[in-house]
């Protein structure tokens, strides 16, 4: 699955902030991608770049048309339906991370056939993947993985691989879901394959490369998890990992979206993470933690990672307050 950039970040008439997740993520991480967003009347969020319409977009240089939003339900609202095919008429490629498909639209089809331009549901991978097969392929590879979901897994990948590219190293992020796939421009939305390819897909995600070279891969769910287990796992063993980051977000009293479920510690995250990876490799080792630490003071963020680090004798920081290079020592 690859996109073509740059992008123009449609907006459409959201009120959440957390409903952009899709434009926030590329506008925070690939800028450079962006050229601007579109927002309907109504529309009471920013991802903080310049307003502007589907014809000024085109006319710098946008190749495609991106649904920025994350909403309840993940369905396609009628009423941005004209503005997508306004976006196929000025000449751009459409996509899409909701569970509603583009191409079940028929007058989005339609228009899309006649332009000749992609359709791009990120969320319903079109590849053929076969079973995992268990053979270690050459090069390195870092998963992320966490105590729950939505932890910090992928933007702790990110800050890796910024920061592994800072030094000269020969590294790649790999994007496993929909707002992944949008930063790095290609990737498989794992949580949407078929259970008993997971694992296969996730090889296919890291081939074999040279021996300096890093793959950095984007985690999803968590193993401790009872409804996205059977994603964090497959995604584990297909990965072959060397390395694990542990991913872990304070002030969690509850699984998300369980209330009834409590949250692992980090220590039994570690262990159960560390004997499902040795599956496939077993010379995996963890060799840092990264904390989520927006809930706290940084003066109490510095003294929560010191804790755990002295716990655990592994580097622990919070990727955006304090930088990952303690990690990437650690890592090398």
């Amino acid at each position: 699955m690859k996109i073509t950039a740059p992008y123009l970040l449609f907006l459409g008439d959201a009120t959440d902030k957390l409903s952009i997740k899709m434009a926030q993520g590329v506008a925070d991480w690939r800028p450079d991608l962006c050229v601007g967003q579109l927002r309907l009347v109504g529309c009471e969020v920013s991802a903080g770049l310049q307003d502007m319409g589907i014809e000024e977009a085109r006319d710098k240089g946008a190749n495609t048309f991106v649904l920025g939003f994350a909403n309840c339900g993940g369905t396609i609202d009628t009423s941005w339906v004209p503005y997508i095919i306004k976006a196929l008429n000025a000449g751009l490629h459409i996509v899409s991370g909701l569970h509603d498909k583009l191409t079940d639209i028929a007058d989005i089809k339609r228009v899309a056939d006649e332009k000749n331009l992609q359709l791009i549901d990120i969320r319903h991978p079109q590849q053929k993947f076969t079973t995992g097969n268990g053979v270690k392929r050459t090069g390195k590879r870092l998963l992320t993985v966490g105590t729950d979901c939505s932890v910090g897994k992928m933007y702790t990948s990110l800050c890796l691989e910024k920061a592994m590219l800072q030094r000269g190293l020969d590294v790649d992020f790999r994007a496993t879901g929909q707002c992944g796939i949008l930063i790095a421009g290609h990737g498989v939305a794992i949580d949407c394959v078929v259970a008993d390819f997971i694992a296969g897909a996730s090889e296919s995600l890291s081939p074999d490369n040279h021996d300096d070279h890093w793959d950095i891969i984007e985690g999803q769910g968590s193993l401790s998890h009872p409804a996205f287990a059977g994603v964090s796992l497959g995604l584990l063993h297909g990965s072959q990992p060397d390395t694990l980051v542990i991913c872990h977000a304070l002030g969690r009293e509850s699984m998300r979206g369980l209330s009834k479920c409590l949250p692992p510690s980090i220590s039994d995250t570690l262990t159960l993470n560390l004997n499902a990876a040795k599956l496939t490799n077993p010379a995996a080792k963890v060799i840092g933690i990264a904390v989520n630490t927006s809930s706290v003071s940084e003066d109490e963020a510095i003294r929560v990672c010191e804790k755990i680090a002295k716990e655990f004798h592994q580097p622990c920081v919070d990727p955006l307050r304090h930088g990952v290079d303690n990690i990437i020592e650690c890592l090398l």
